[in-house]
């Protein structure tokens, strides 16, 4: 498995997969090319049927533009082998590049590398979670402890920086208030919530309050603002707003709050190797599911959760969005997506709360599900995987 620095990235909405990977793509083939005269830029699959909602054609551009004049081709019903998210990148000299958006930003070459991708080492030597959960009972330690133990100590610079991150990003979102960019006309509502949790007793009060955390993160994603990839754009509010309310309802240092992002980013990069975390891939499962699994295992860390614990937290946040779909109404990550990240929130305190009260042991363990979440994504129709063709997005009957 990879750093935790390659999934939690900080950038712009409102899609890591749609977004912040075709426009990474765009500058690396850039770099190898930048005398070209014009760029011929080919989408396959869920990048060209739901990119114009997701800004993948701007998003490319932006680069390209500056240099020569740029072609964009839509081809949502061809869909490559080795992911729906594929581009092809050409120049007037037919110097072709087939790359591929794999989620959370990361790009991959296939089964075809050229050696233009920078190399990843893999630097955790056990990537499922019952092998990592038998190192810590046999060396008396817990999840983020291994992660310390597998990255260097310059991560918990840049766990540090993604927490001052995701905290911008709840407190930007709940002062905004408006539209969100797009035909759905969308009224942000993170402002309005944040309102009228403040007059409500305590025992409400709190979950209208991770309510509102959740909606500002995800309507800071919906409007192209800065977050952070947790472990997608598109699930980038669940996280955030579990360690905000818990960080100020309950007085956890800056410290802790680390910890628990390097066990969610533990959680996160076990299904990033084993599974998948995009939704053109397997659904929303892959990316809401897993980051309500990744906050279920922070918040049972922080009440000091024992590693059985934690891993049935984990288990239960992705156990419960197994087979749920990917329709974004319009292409556009606002609706199912924004409520959703709010729920999921929710759901992660449960799955904490669950846990906390059991002894860990349980029949179905995570690396179980995820192996299930792997498979039912792939058993989805491609219409229910960010392609904007089925379920909500088509009976909404709305377009761009």
């Amino acid at each position: 498995m990879k750093s935790l620095k390659e999934l939690y990235r900080i950038g712009k909405g409102p899609s890591s997969s749609h977004t912040m990977g075709p426009q990474k793509a765009a500058q690396l083939y850039l770099s190898k090319h930048p005398d070209a005269r014009n760029f011929r830029v080919t989408l396959y699959g869920s990048l060209a049927a739901t990119g114009k909602g997701h800004m993948t054609d701007t998003a490319i551009q932006d680069v390209l533009q500056a240099t020569a004049p740029v072609e964009i081709v839509w081809c949502p019903d061809t869909f490559l082998n080795f992911h729906p998210n594929g581009m092809k990148f050409e120049t007037e000299k037919g110097e072709t590049w087939t790359v591929y958006s794999i989620g959370g930003g990361a790009l991959s070459e296939g089964d075809q590398p050229t050696g233009l991708l920078p190399e990843s080492p893999d630097i955790y030597p056990l990537t499922h979670l019952a092998d990592i959960q038998h190192w810590c009972d046999s060396h008396g330690r817990t999840y983020w402890e291994y992660v310390q133990s597998s990255e260097a100590p310059a991560v918990w610079d840049h766990l540090q920086i993604v927490w001052e991150a995701m905290q911008a990003a709840v407190e930007r979102g709940i002062d905004r208030e408006g539209v969100l960019p797009g035909p759905l006309n969308l009224q942000r509502k993170a402002s309005t919530y944040y309102i009228k949790a403040k007059g409500y007793k305590q025992s409400l009060q709190t979950r209208a309050l991770v309510y509102a955390y959740a909606l500002a993160v995800s309507e800071e994603n919906a409007s192209g603002g800065t977050i952070v990839t947790a472990p997608t754009c598109g699930a980038c509010g669940v996280i955030p707003a579990v360690l905000y309310h818990l960080s100020r309802g309950h007085n956890f240092s800056d410290r802790k709050i680390l910890h628990a992002l390097a066990t969610a980013g533990l959680i996160g990069n076990i299904v990033k190797e084993n599974a998948s975390i995009s939704g053109a891939d397997v659904g929303c499962q892959g990316e809401v599911g897993v980051a309500c699994a990744m906050a279920s295992a922070a918040a049972c860390q922080l009440f000091g959760g024992s590693p059985s614990q934690i891993e049935y937290a984990a288990e239960m946040g992705l156990e419960h969005h197994l087979g749920m779909t990917c329709d974004p109404v319009c292409g556009l990550v606002q609706i199912p997506c924004i409520e959703r990240n709010a729920f999921a929130a929710t759901r992660a305190l449960d799955s904490n709360l669950y846990a906390s009260f059991s002894d860990g042991k349980h029949r179905v363990n995570f690396d179980r599900v995820v192996e299930v979440m792997n498979q039912t994504g792939h058993d989805l129709p491609s219409l229910y995987k960010e392609t904007s063709e089925g379920g909500l997005a088509k009976s909404m009957g709305v377009t761009l």
